[in-house]
């Protein structure tokens, strides 16, 4: 299915571009305005099924998973380092997206209209009362209609503490929750089996009214999205380095679980090859078991930088400025909202969605990375691999003992 799938994909994006460099020939203005807004219908039925998704796939995740990472910090030591590890990690690689965004600039130039949907947020907006207040919903209904998403993560944090407080934890609940997830997973899916045709029509009309300019700025996007993985992907190999004093091992058992998860662009397919492997350089299977679960849910390094990374590159391919406050809160934000996203197709779609109308950005910029995402989930899924890695060897070292290869 996901070969298919991914074949499908580029298909669509293929037939997107030269359906677009044709139509941008051979079209007079007002025949490409026309055909734009034809394809915008397509375009804008996803956008509002991904905003359709939004509040309760985030409450959902969130509670199921601060739930279960209560359970995992009362374990003890290891639940608490691995989760001071994923805190760690998270902070580098969001930080790291927002570094290059800026150093590379992919959106810049690009001048897309953002209409009024796109104003930048006023500055009395940014002061401490008005976000403060902001967060706290009077009503979660209301929170969930207007996909108000820092204040519906508000709220998940007291339900998810709330039922993990509880002496029996509130099964009956707990179960209920876990189910609202698995059916938001499947309506998720059925909601991205319409991905190759939106990023035909979104890469159709993008490259029929901007031209093939706009491919030199899906280049260095891409570009510059896969330098900064391999940035990051040299720093968190090199704390392995400093704690195992070796990593050829690693490496080599990384290989094949990176590979799957880049050519099926998906981290979970190379789960238990990865468990496997990481076992056989000497990582204890009490810890390798314990770690690997609990970081494919609070640990994806890739899709994390990717959701800075994109979103800044949307700010600038609408020429809207955010100021580094909110720059900082969209780190924080991506972080939480983050969590507990494990297994949701294209979760950082879903992500990257929630945050743009808290920072005015335009909707529409989603499909501006949609019609590469293929290409950009390839990367971030073999990046998920390496961040879980490194990840089983920093906290097996922090448990008091370095893993050797076994005889």
């Amino acid at each position: 299915m996901n070969r298919t799938f991914t074949i499908f994909l580029v298909l669509a994006m293929l037939l997107g571009i030269g359906a677009g460099l044709a139509a941008h020939s051979a079209l007079a203005a007002d025949q490409l305005r026309s055909l734009a807004d034809a394809l915008g219908l397509i375009t804008t039925v996803f956008l509002r099924l991904i905003k359709m998704i939004i509040a309760p796939l985030v409450f959902s995740t969130l509670v199921v998973g601060i739930a279960h990472m209560e359970d995992a910090a009362t374990i003890g030591r290891v639940g608490a380092r691995s989760i001071a590890w994923f805190v760690l990690a998270s902070l580098l690689s969001l930080g790291l997206g927002l570094l290059f965004v800026h150093l590379f600039q992919p959106g810049l130039g690009l001048a897309l209209p953002a209409g009024t949907e796109g104003t930048a947020p006023a500055a009395a907006a940014l002061n401490i009362k008005d976000f403060v207040e902001h967060l706290v919903p009077k009503s979660i209904v209301e929170a969930m209609a207007n996909n108000e998403i820092l204040q519906i993560v508000v709220f998940s944090c007291f339900v998810g503490t709330a039922i993990a407080a509880t002496e029996n934890r509130a099964p009956a609940i707990l179960a209920v929750m876990e189910q609202v997830v698995t059916v938001m997973l499947k309506i998720t899916g059925y909601v991205m089996y319409l991905a190759p045709l939106v990023v035909f029509a979104a890469l159709t009309s993008t490259v029929a009214t901007q031209g093939a300019g706009i491919l030199v700025t899906y280049a260095r996007f891409v570009g510059g999205f896969y330098f900064a993985m391999l940035v990051l992907w040299v720093l968190l190999l090199a704390v392995a380095a400093l704690i195992r004093g070796r990593i050829g091992d690693l490496l080599k058992a990384v290989r094949e679980p990176v590979l799957l998860a880049f050519s099926t662009a998906s981290s979970e397919a190379a789960y238990p090859k990865l468990l496997e492997n990481l076992q056989s350089i000497g990582l204890p299977k009490q810890v390798v078991s314990f770690v690997l679960p609990l970081g494919y849910s609070f640990n994806l390094d890739g899709s994390m930088m990717y959701c800075t990374f994109a979103t800044l590159f949307i700010a600038q391919a609408y020429g809207i400025d955010l100021t580094w406050g909110q720059q900082i809160t969209l780190l924080l934000l991506m972080m939480v909202t983050s969590k507990g996203m494990a297994g949701v197709p294209r979760a950082s779609l879903v992500v990257i969605a929630a945050a743009l109308p808290y920072f005015h950005l335009p909707e529409a910029g989603l499909l501006l990375v949609l019609a590469v995402d293929h290409l950009l989930d390839m990367g971030r899924s073999g990046t998920n691999i390496v961040g879980n890695s490194v990840a089983c060897v920093v906290v097996d070292a922090w448990n008091g003992r370095k893993a050797t290869a076994p005889a």
